[in-house]
């Protein structure tokens, strides 16, 4: 059995279970906004009003850190797939992890106005 320290989950079970929880939470949040999107004569004011409240932001962090594990998960995979050789495999895995990480800090940054 080989074991990887670079994928999210410890096994492809929960990889996949990543994965499947994750596209849940996105979908969601795609829902709710397209709907928000439709319902709402969106301008400055409705668009500040919703990202004012708590729930929302909360939702929308939730949101951002499901995009980055999900992001991460079929990285990862398709990395492995396709990338052999284990030094040029972690340096892509690790410029996309890092490039993740920057998104993720800087997404939190604009949410919660730090």
């Amino acid at each position: 059995m080989v074991n990887s320290v670079t994928n999210l989950g410890r096994s492809g079970v929960y990889d996949w279970l990543i994965q499947r929880v994750t596209a849940y939470v996105l979908a969601l949040y795609t829902v709710f906004l397209f709907g928000f999107l439709l319902a709402t004569e969106v301008n400055y004011d409705s668009w500040s009003a919703l990202f004012g409240q708590t729930w929302f932001r909360i939702f929308s962090l939730l949101a951002l850190m499901s995009l980055g594990a999900h992001a991460w998960v079929g990285l990862w995979t398709v990395t492995t797939d396709y990338i052999k050789a284990t030094a040029p495999r972690f340096l892509v895995q690790a410029a996309c992890g890092l490039t993740m990480f920057v998104y993720v800090v800087w997404g939190i940054q604009i949410l919660w106005g730090l």
